[in-house]
């Protein structure tokens, strides 16, 4: 392994040596500043010759975001042909020029130097030169302390070796587990940010519950693993955080993803300004809703005297009523004995069936033929 990795240990040391040399014009060069001011150019180096890598990056995830429910139908449609999904799915990434790789590249280029720095670091913490670093170099980088922990001390070191290394157990432990805490705070704070404001929210696919998942994996893996690196590894890994969160920020700021929450922050701030030009039904549709709101009307609160005086009116207004309704109910009640009267009928609690049986009766006596003479 090291004979395929010596290039690029040569490589990361040589760059390594001429930013310490630089920065030993200003700081000692045995103190920890130098050297990890060094480590940390070394980063920002890196990451700038990583950033048209980047740019395809956001490319391919925005891109990967469009596709996810033509995606997703093919999935559904084909679901019982998995060699036919996957050849439907090779054709729709050729036919929108999409490659699933491209939102891996910055991570799977950036992985060759931080595995040549790791072993560069190992080296200098076992006392064994390494690429262009020599032993006045390897003992300047032995005596380099960052908050009182060594380069090339890890959390999982026994105290007998950091001994070795001229500090104390407490001071490594300290130092590295502040150093995972900011490296995994960081990492999940990038991917929250990613997600929260520039996604597409009118979309729900599972591209989106992916991301989601990785955003509590990735700083899960970062705690796990940081136990076994270097302070000086610590210190690349969190600057290369940091340079992301950074980065992202910029991106999501100038250039955000159509239907994010992002993308409408930016509409908002540019038509603050004056330089967003909508068009002009949609000028129109606005202006007539709001129009629309204006005249919307709600209905004033009254005080609580004049709701109590309204009750006690309705109040009033139902007895009246009812007082009413029962004086008409008598005056019907006298006014249909007066009626039967009139027609010969006797008044009768039966209802209508005996008035018209008591109305029958009375037109026959009223006809009855007169007795015979001899009869009286």
């Amino acid at each position: 392994m090291d004979t395929i990795l010596n290039p690029l240990y040569i490589a990361v040391s040589w760059i390594i040596v001429q930013f310490h040399s630089f920065f030993s014009l200003i700081f000692d060069k045995n103190s920890g500043a130098a050297w990890g001011l060094a480590i940390v150019s070394l980063v920002v180096l890196i990451r700038i010759c990583l950033i048209p890598l980047f740019v395809k990056q956001i490319k391919a995830t925005r891109n990967m975001q469009a596709l996810q429910p033509k995606m997703k139908a093919i999935q559904e449609r084909y679901k019982s042909d998995k060699q036919r999904q996957s050849e439907e799915m090779m054709k729709l990434y050729k036919e929108t020029g999409t490659n699933p790789l491209s939102s891996c590249l910055p991570i799977l280029a950036q992985s060759p130097f931080f595995i040549a720095l790791y072993q560069v670091l190992n080296h200098i913490a076992n006392n064994q030169t390494v690429g262009v670093i020599n032993q006045s170099l390897l003992d300047s980088a032995n005596k380099a302390h960052i908050f009182g922990a060594p380069l090339a001390a890890k959390f999982m070191d026994d105290a007998g070796k950091i001994e070795n290394l001229g500090a104390s157990l407490t001071d490594v432990r300290v130092v590295t587990v502040i150093m995972i805490v900011l490296m995994s705070a960081s990492q999940f704070y990038t991917q929250r940010q990613l997600m929260t404001k520039n996604v597409d929210l009118t979309v729900k696919t599972p591209f989106m519950q992916q991301q989601k998942m990785l955003m509590y994996v990735f700083p899960v893996m970062f705690a796990v693993f940081g136990i076994n690196f270097p302070v000086g590894v610590l210190v690349y890994w969190l600057t290369t955080n940091v340079w992301t969160l950074g980065q992202q920020m910029f991106v999501i700021r100038r250039n955000p993803t159509p239907g994010s929450k992002a993308f409408t922050e930016r509409q908002e701030r540019l038509r603050a300004k004056g330089k967003l030009v909508e068009a002009p039904a949609e000028v129109a549709a606005k202006q007539a809703a709001e129009e629309a709101r204006q005249q919307r009307q709600q209905p004033k609160r009254q005080p609580k005297s004049k709701r109590q005086a309204a009750a006690g009116g309705g109040q009033a207004r139902t007895r009246a009523g009812s007082g009413q309704g029962a004086s008409q109910k008598q005056s019907l009640e006298k006014k249909a004995p007066q009626d039967s009267k009139a027609n010969g009928a006797t008044p009768a609690k039966g209802g209508s069936a005996s008035g018209s049986r008591n109305t029958k009766s009375g037109q026959r006596k009223g006809q009855q033929r007169p007795k015979h003479p001899s009869k009286k």
